[in-house]
């Protein structure tokens, strides 16, 4: 499966993970609403996203139900990030955020405790 969202895809998305399971014109009038989208417009990133296997279709009523939850799309978008970015090396990553900003002993200690529990 295609696990890259483009940015229209993850607004259609953010509705169902938020929503839950919820019909196709729910998300069109949620996104009519919110980010001024027309009915055509919402309609066809949700069919893309069936096709990519993010969503399926449940009927009746065009009920959507993601198949792609948000932790794994945030994981996907990471790694991708990761790789684009530094060439795949986490460290060049870290360095990087590091440098960015002095962190407090409170956060430094989360850091080394989350490295530790992967250890």
């Amino acid at each position: 499966m295609e696990k890259t969202l483009f940015d229209s895809e993850r607004k259609v998305m953010e509705v169902i993970w938020k929503e839950g399971d919820v019909t196709a014109k729910q998300i069109s009038l949620t996104l009519r609403d919110t980010i001024g989208w027309n009915k055509n417009t919402t309609y066809t990133v949700i069919k893309k996203c069936i096709q990519k296997g993010f969503i399926e279709r449940l009927e009746p009523n065009f009920v959507c139900r993601a198949l792609l939850s948000k932790e794994q799309a945030v994981q996907d978008d990471t790694r991708e990030f990761v790789n684009r970015v530094f060439d795949g090396s986490v460290p060049l990553l870290f360095s990087s955020l590091l440098s960015q900003k002095a962190l407090s002993k409170k956060e430094l200690e989360e850091l080394k405790r989350m490295i530790n529990e992967m250890e």
